[in-house]
């Protein structure tokens, strides 16, 4: 029996107890009451996730790591399947559904074992509270412990059982730099967690006890106990059998192989940002996994071929290179190499020469005759002049010149194209106006080409503008398209932190060329036999199939290009310094052509090519002259076939009998024409050549046979042929500078300032004189210019002939 004052000292002590039982607990209470609960959960879609880059079969390339650094995944418990909750509940928190938070009974069960041992044996933490500790740090000491129990209370009480283990599969560590079980099983198993294997789950169910020290990359043998007891613990929890958790003790841990690479990397840059592939828009914090539309095969082989590029040209001053290929049918980018080595920083290697903006050279000539069959009626047999020609700028006269430093007269446009002539190409960009021509070049896309038509002038069918090397490529890919754009396209699919599959909606496919048209222009590219006077018959563009191919090197050698497709596939090939600086001595075709078609031929292997299709009933062929590109007649002695377009009518183009070659009866003796008092033993017919007025000079300082202006003393011809034919083929005009030019004096010259005043003449003309202000300055030899000085205020000028009505005035400034 317990005398009184015992009973009153025990009760009394029941009752002190009972407050410091009481007193903390209300703290407690009271605290997890007051503490906000984390926004990570309070907002849980906004989870910062990792992306996982893939190519367009599933292989991954890379993965750009969250803000914090850590590769992480988001997946719901669905997602998951039943074995990865199950392990993680055994692994680190069996009484996680009977618990409200904090666990009294593992809390008193490892204050035991630390009495009794002297040293802490097991952890008291419950999943809730761990899940607690990864959003909010805290101190490791009492006041800590209290302030994270607060917390685990508070989160048992916002949110429930499945939602908190949800968050904790996704949030904690699991291996180094490794947050969520998604994250960890792609980083070690290459696969979803979902399809881990019993024991796969296992073991990285156990990781979040010593992220680092369990890490399998560092040995097996840790993790390997570690699994065993998390298969134990998942058995008597009732989750596995015995003969389960047996089997899966004796799997090897089969780690995926490390990545190789950074995989694409300026392409992963320029998608992320939004700046390669419009219809995406920038993915960056949007997307946790995307698909490229690139072949990871296809994408290493150009890489190296890049390389080895640079280094075969680095005697000649080439430091970089880039490519992009892309597929005609979808647009989408099958492989881009931005730079050969993005870690060379002495190279500048970062820069992305597929995005960078460079002159592109002649490659845009192929769309400005393009234009020029649609606009002037021109076909392939046009006939272009190639001589010297002048057209005013801004800054004053521009007299365009061929790379090869000749002119070569009348071109057909097939030959002009294809041996890639600047002065034809110059010439049929003023014929359809700067204006239109930058409007048809930003209808295929070049949307760089930010400036007035004015500031690039006539000189943009040179490429005296700076485009980006993906335009040209889907610019030639609308060509291969028989001229229809489609809109680049870098992302096949990428789904959302939460898994869903992000929407985006692409443009329905538009009409930029004529069909017929662009297949001409295609077959010109693609005719080897029409390139050869520049290119030789065994060059970098030759292949062993169909394939259309076009150059480019701009000013001062700085840009070298080559850009070319076939019905399946379309390359573009940049070369060239990242600051600039020219190149030594490289051209298209020696510089760029070489990579060009490396990298269509390893194309090719993944797309075969086929050969080019004529448009249905849309082209036509016929014989014409090779000179006049006119239907042959009499007096032409070869003949060649080409192809026209036949219009919307079902017409072809009309080709009108040949001008240029004629038939004249001459006496043998003085080569002169011979007039009816020649007999027929002194004459003969013999047959010439005819020239307009502006290709007249260029054809007689050729040597051409021109046509014969005079008749023979012996026999004059009736027809007064030296001042008829002068009518007859052409009248006087001044050919530069036009009508309305306006020019500037430069303040800051020294020398004398003046402009070189050119007249076109027929055949037949005589005593070539012009007139400056009225008064005659100079009579003029071929080729029939002056240098007049300059000087302030309104001037005309005209030139006048012995034989041929005068010009008309042409009038012009000079300010």
């Amino acid at each position: 029996m317990i005398r009184p004052p015992v009973r009153r000292r025990l009760a009394k002590a029941l009752r002190v107890l009972a407050v410091l039982v009481a007193l903390p607990l209300a703290a407690l209470l009271v605290t997890a009451a007051v503490t906000p609960l984390p926004p990570e959960l309070s907002t849980p879609e906004a989870f910062d996730t990792s992306t996982s880059i893939q190519d367009r079969h599933g292989v991954v390339l890379r993965e750009i790591r969250s803000d914090d650094g850590m590769r992480a995944r988001f997946r719901s418990l669905d997602e998951l399947g039943p074995i990865v909750p199950r392990a993680v509940i055994a692994a680190e928190d069996r009484r996680f559904d009977h618990h409200p938070g904090i666990d009294p009974l593992s809390i008193g069960r490892a204050l035991g074992q630390a009495v009794i041992a002297g040293r802490v044996v097991s952890g008291a933490s419950t999943l809730t509270q761990q899940l607690g500790r990864t959003l909010v740090k805290r101190p490791r000491s009492l006041g800590g412990k209290f302030l994270e129990m607060a917390l685990a209370l508070r989160i048992e009480a916002s949110l429930d059982k499945r939602a908190i283990l949800e968050q904790y599969i996704n949030r904690v560590t699991f291996g180094p730099g490794l947050r969520g079980i998604e994250a960890a099983s792609r980083f070690y198993f290459d696969k979803p967690a979902r399809d881990l294997s019993l024991a796969e789950a296992a073991a990285l169910a156990g990781m979040p006890r010593g992220p680092s020290l369990y890490d399998p990359r560092r040995g097996t043998e840790r993790i390997e106990r570690r699994r065993a007891r998390v298969l134990d613990r998942m058995a008597e929890s009732g989750f596995i059998t015995e003969t389960e958790a047996s089997l899966a003790k004796s799997e090897p841990i089969a780690l995926a192989p490390k990545g190789s690479g950074l995989g694409a990397p300026h392409l992963v840059r320029g998608v992320l940002s939004g700046a390669i592939d419009k219809i995406t828009g920038p993915l960056k914090g949007r997307a946790s996994s995307v698909t490229l539309t690139i072949d990871r095969g296809l994408q290493r082989e150009l890489e190296v071929l890049a390389q080895r590029t640079v280094e075969d040209l680095a005697d000649r001053s080439v430091t970089a290179a880039s490519i992009v290929v892309l597929e005609n049918r979808t647009g989408e980018i099958l492989a881009y190499v931005g730079s050969p080595d993005i870690e060379n920083e002495a190279r500048l290697g970062h820069n992305d020469g597929v995005l960078a903006l460079r002159q592109p050279g002649s490659t845009l000539k192929p769309f400005i005759y393009e234009l020029a069959m649609e606009r002037l009626g021109f076909t392939p047999a046009t006939v272009l002049p190639d001589v010297a020609l002048h057209f005013p700028t801004r800054e004053g006269s521009y007299e365009p010149q061929n790379y090869d430093g000749r002119f070569h007269g009348p071109v057909r446009l097939r030959e002009a194209l294809a041996n890639s002539f600047n002065v034809p190409a110059v010439w049929t960009a003023a014929a359809i106006g700067p204006d239109r021509v930058l409007a048809r070049l930003r209808e295929l896309g070049f949307s760089s080409l930010t400036r007035d038509a004015a500031t690039y002038g006539v000189a943009i069918a040179l490429g005296d503008g700076e485009v980006r090397l993906l335009e040209l490529a889907s610019a030639y890919a609308t060509l291969a398209r028989g001229g229809v754009a489609l809109p680049v396209r870098a992302v096949r699919e990428a789904r959302s932190p939460t898994g869903a599959m992000l929407d985006f909606q692409a443009p329905e496919p538009r009409r930029v060329l004529d069909e017929a048209e662009a297949f001409l222009i295609t077959d010109i590219l693609s005719d080897k036999h029409a390139r050869i006077a520049s290119f030789g018959d065994d060059s970098a563009l030759e292949l062993p199939f169909p394939a259309a191919v076009k150059t480019g090197t701009s000013k001062g050698f700085r840009d070298n290009l080559t850009v070319g497709f076939t019905p399946e596939i379309t390359v573009a090939v940049w070369v060239g310094n990242f600051d600039g600086s020219p190149m030594e001595g490289v051209s298209g075709v020696t510089g760029a052509g070489p990579l060009f078609r490396d990298a269509m031929l390893a194309a090719s292997r993944l797309f075969p090519p086929s050969p080019f299709k004529r448009p249905e009933g849309r082209i036509d062929e016929a014989a014409i002259c090779p000179l006049s590109g006119e239907r042959p007649g009499p007096a032409c002695s070869h003949s060649k076939l080409e192809l026209f377009a036949i219009n919307e009518m079902g017409g072809a183009r009309a080709v009108r009998p040949c001008s240029m070659h004629v038939t004249a009866r001459v006496e043998k003796s003085s080569g002169l024409l011979a007039g009816p008092g020649c007999s027929d033993h002194e004459a003969e017919e013999r047959v010439y050549e005819r020239y307009s007025a502006d290709l007249a000079a260029w054809a007689r300082a050729a040597g051409r046979p021109v046509e014969p202006e005079l008749s023979s003393p012996r026999c004059p011809s009736l027809s007064a042929r030296s001042s008829m034919n002068a009518s007859s083929r052409g009248k006087l005009r001044i050919a530069y500078p036009p009508d309305g030019a306006s020019f500037a004096l430069d303040p800051s010259a020294s020398a004398p300032q003046a402009i070189r005043v050119r007249a076109d003449v027929p055949p037949g003309a005589t005593g070539i004189r012009f007139l400056y202000d009225g008064k005659p300055v100079a009579k003029a030899r071929d080729p029939h210019a002056i240098d007049i000085p300059l000087t302030a205020g309104a001037h005309r000028v005209r030139v006048e002939a012995d034989n041929a009505p005068p010009s008309d005035d042409v009038e012009f400034s000079v300010d």
